[in-house]
């Protein structure tokens, strides 16, 4: 039997607000194996962005499992789950949450930093660089994050998510704060990632933006609705819209 490196079963997440409890994900139950590049989308209020919350370890479900890599991840202490979070997966968020005035080179490092068993600094600068010229950015190395456009800032951040080679990219509204060719830019830098191996998460309110996916999942009021496979892509490779 093949293992999903994403295994939710009948997760929940319930907020508890001085005793009035508002369900955000209600027994939501799929499987997302390594490879898949996967959207999920909903409006504002679906329980899209909590749900990726707890894919992402950055939240806990309130009741029901989810399996990591085969590993229930219910036992996981606070330490485990941060190793988890430095080392297995990589954020990337709407607001690009770059240090000001601080160089590209430092700003994508910082992953590398936080880890206890820190590199030589040739092998971190090597890993960066790597990383930069994965989104076409190896020529802003030295320019600082302000200087930057915001489609610019976005695959910044998609470089600092990438650079501890992780199991899974999580994209949490990426294009949501670009204009619409930046946007494209961005979305093809993550279709190619995904065709180089890596397994993409994306949250997203946008139909343009899900369609770069190769799945897509439908949330409201915290349910999944529909589950299905982008088939005929009305987006090129290139970002033209076929006809």
């Amino acid at each position: 039997m093949i293992m999903g490196l994403i295994q939710a079963r009948n997760l929940n997440k319930t907020y508890d607000n001085e005793g009035v409890l508002t369900p955000a994900v209600k027994d939501v139950t799929f499987r997302i194996d390594k490879g898949e590049f996967v959207a999920i989308m909903g409006p504002s209020g679906s329980g899209k962005s909590t749900l990726m919350q707890m894919l992402g370890f950055l939240d806990r479900p309130t009741k029901g499992e989810y399996l990591f890599d085969g590993k229930n991840t219910e036992s996981f202490s606070d330490d485990e789950l941060a190793l988890i979070r430095n080392k297995k997966v990589g954020f990337v968020f709407q607001a690009f949450n770059l240090l000001p005035r601080t160089s590209v080179m430092e700003n994508v490092e910082l992953p590398l930093l936080y880890d206890s068993q820190r590199e030589k600094k040739e092998m971190i600068e090597k890993k960066v660089i790597a990383a930069l010229k994965a989104v076409n950015m190896e020529h802003r190395a030295t320019y600082l994050s302000n200087q930057l456009s915001g489609g610019e800032k976005q695959r910044v951040a998609v470089a600092r998510a990438l650079v501890n080679d992780p199991e899974v990219l999580f994209a949490d509204e990426p294009t949501g704060n670009l204009d619409s060719k930046s946007g494209i830019q961005v979305m093809k830098i993550l279709q190619k990632l995904n065709d180089d191996g890596h397994t993409i998460i994306l949250v997203t309110h946008e139909t343009f933006t899900a369609e770069h996916a190769k799945r897509i999942i439908m949330m409201k009021d915290g349910d999944i609705t529909q589950d299905f496979p982008v088939q005929n892509r009305r987006i090129a490779r290139d970002g033209e819209i076929l006809k």
